[in-house]
């Protein structure tokens, strides 16, 4: 694995990139989320997929899609 470069004799570059956020008043987030390209992901979204076929809720989410697809 390479070695972060250096800006200086203290910080590296993501230091540094890092701080710069911090000083715009950023706060970083690290979250977990789950892998499109795991081989369980797609089963799991055709599941949950067959549940909600003709339901009220599968109604609520594509109005909420394309809303969002709509949206400026």
């Amino acid at each position: 694995m390479q070695r972060p470069k250096q800006i200086n004799d203290d910080t590296t570059e993501v230091q540094h990139d890092r701080q710069e956020r911090l000083d715009l008043g950023m706060k970083e987030l690290r979250m977990w989320v789950p892998d499109p390209y795991a081989a369980k992901f797609a089963a799991e979204a055709k599941r949950q997929g067959q549940l909600l076929r003709g339901r009220r809720e599968e109604a609520d989410a594509l109005d909420f899609i394309a809303a969002a697809v709509e949206w400026p």
